[in-house]
């Protein structure tokens, strides 16, 4: 999943990146393909540069050789909401179809199953990234054909609205990857399997999904992890943190 998440890293991008999956695969593609990749940090670190992996946003590591540091009132504001961010980094609780993520409950809003973290800066990051990058575990818990809560708008609305038609001025979700396989989102913004894993078959897919998957035409093989690009990844979380 870090793999194949690094590779829609582009040198040049900025991204707006969280802790976790989407931080190592941010600094696999610096390491790699990427070098001038430059990391937007939600608590404030522009074109941060971190001399080891950080355990969270708050992370003094995250300071290191950065271009500035600034307010949290400031990314948001000055960079994110004037559309300055390439590609934002996203996953959730629950994910369906056309993209939206919910962060907020499990079950009802009144009496919720799971209270969760909510959505920190993730519904902004959702409006307004150019691009969207989605990475979650399949399973039928988190593939669900409706979003207890949406936290982070996709493509279209429960009301059957449009991107378009709600005002949100970013790209939304482009690409949702998975351990099991990679989803694009078609012109109706609906999720279409177009990779699939090493090993892993449609039928399995379907059986870690809530609603009934779509599948391109020629579907793709997942890039694999060779001994190099594996090696890289554990010297970027030694501790394994993440991995």
């Amino acid at each position: 999943m870090v793999y194949r998440a690094a590779r829609e890293l582009r040198d040049g991008d900025v991204v707006f990146v969280g802790i976790g999956l989407p931080n190592l695969a941010c600094n696999l593609a610096r390491a790699t393909h990427a070098p001038s990749l430059c990391l937007i940090y939600e608590s404030g670190a522009v074109g941060a540069v971190p001399q080891r992996l950080p355990v969270s946003i708050g992370d003094p590591a995250l300071v290191t050789d950065s271009l500035a540091v600034v307010s949290q009132a400031d990314i948001f504001q000055c960079y994110l909401q004037r559309g300055l961010i390439g590609v934002g980094f996203l996953g959730g609780a629950q994910v369906d179809r056309f993209g939206n993520l919910n962060t907020t409950v499990v079950g009802d809003w009144a009496a919720p199953k799971i209270r969760l973290p909510g959505s920190g800066g993730a519904c902004e990051i959702a409006v307004h990234a150019q691009r969207l990058l989605l990475i979650m575990r399949m399973s039928k818990r988190a593939f669900v054909e409706t979003c207890d809560f949406v936290t982070s708008p996709g493509h279209r609305a429960a009301n059957g609205k449009t991107r378009r038609e709600l005002g949100l001025p970013g790209g939304g979700p482009t690409r949702l990857i998975t351990d099991l396989g990679v989803f694009d989102f078609d012109a109706t913004g609906e999720a279409v399997l177009t990779e699939l894993a090493q090993g892993v078959t449609v039928e399995q897919v379907q059986a870690a999904c809530g609603w009934t998957v779509r599948c391109a035409a020629q579907l793709e093989p997942m890039p694999t992890v060779d001994e190099a690009v594996a090696a890289r990844l554990r010297a970027l979380d030694p501790q394994r943190l993440y991995l």
